[in-house]
């Protein structure tokens, strides 16, 4: 059996755009155009970037809620990408997401008892005694009273909300959960109390993370390895502490150096990007960030990096990056 479980294969998501009298299609979003991922069990993997560069987009194709144009997802060795709703199932109590905003993705009319308790009635989990031993189970692992399972979710504060939604994607204990971003709605206080519950359940139960944020710092503390995407496609990967420590690419070294840095007396060198991210339905040839980029050359504007292997230092683990200064 393959040491990962999750393979995206050179996955490429396409939207159609209709305009005009007739909707005819138009055009085409290039949401996401070529990227390949490994995910090894009990790991954790960082997508990191701008709004719009296609990270979201990633993250529900692998649970099958956008469909692929291209490419192959491959779960515990198994190809899932074209399987039907029917074969889908046994493999959906193995994926689960958390979403980013706590406050629209629970289900106001529903007690926050029926909504830990759904994912349980449609995969068929025990008796209706046994479900709710369940639910109040989940209630004290995720630090939520149980006296509260009768209660809306507007009842709650973001935090507690998110740690019910957190609940409810490990109500049927999952190997691979799919993090959107879920503490960039909260509050500062609250995000590393999430984020270390968040480590601790990894712990305790085995669990893969892929975790989606557009905030570096964040993305650092709870990642084994990063990618950084761009526009659709993965710029840099490396483990964690590389690309913090030896940023390559320029959007990377961009992006951590707009990390605050909590010292007044440390002046942290901004690396400042100009003009705005170009349109996914049209994105530049070349290099795609060669439009905002400091260090970019004729070669970049005609010719596209591959995202290649690159040698950083003796001690060094895989380092990925693309971009033609880097690997010549």
């Amino acid at each position: 059996m393959s040491e990962y479980l999750l393979e995206a294969k050179n996955i490429k998501i396409h939207f159609p755009v209709y305009g005009g009298i007739l909707r005819r299609k138009t055009g085409k979003v290039y949401a996401v155009d070529g990227v390949s991922l490994k995910v090894k069990k009990s790991e954790t993997i960082g997508l990191v970037g701008e709004s719009g560069c296609g990270k979201t987009t990633i993250g529900r194709a692998v649970i099958k809620l956008y469909n692929l144009t291209e490419g192959e997802i491959i779960f515990e060795g198994e190809n899932i990408t074209r399987l039907s709703d029917r074969k889908m199932r046994p493999f959906r109590r193995n994926i689960q997401m958390i979403f980013q905003d706590p406050f629209e993705s629970l289900d106001a009319r529903q007690t926050i008892g029926d909504i830990l308790e759904e994912p349980l009635i449609i995969h068929k989990f025990g008796s209706s005694q046994t479900r709710r031993k369940e639910v109040l189970n989940l209630l004290s692992r995720v630090g939520i009273p149980q006296s509260a399972v009768n209660r809306f979710p507007h009842e709650f504060s973001g935090g507690q909300r998110q740690r019910i939604g957190i609940a409810r994607s490990i109500a049927l204990k999952p190997k691979l959960i799919v993090c959107d971003e879920p503490v960039s709605a909260l509050d500062v206080s609250i995000q590393s109390q999430i984020l270390n519950f968040l480590l601790d359940l990894q712990s305790e139960m085995n669990l893969t993370y892929i975790f989606i944020a557009h905030d570096l710092a964040v993305v650092k503390h709870i990642s084994d390895n990063i990618a950084v995407m761009y526009l659709g496609k993965i710029v840099e990967y490396a483990n964690a502490d590389s690309i913090y420590e030896n940023p390559l690419h320029p959007y990377t070294k961009a992006l951590i150096s707009a990390i605050p840095v909590p010292d007044p007396s440390v002046k942290n060198k901004r690396s400042i990007l100009y003009g705005d991210v170009p349109s996914p339905l049209n994105p530049p040839p070349g290099c795609r960030f060669h439009t905002r980029c400091p260090v970019a050359f004729d070669r970049c504007k005609v010719d596209e990096p591959e995202l290649r292997p690159v040698a950083v230092g003796f001690e060094a683990k895989e380092h990925l990056a693309a971009c033609h200064l880097v690997n010549g």
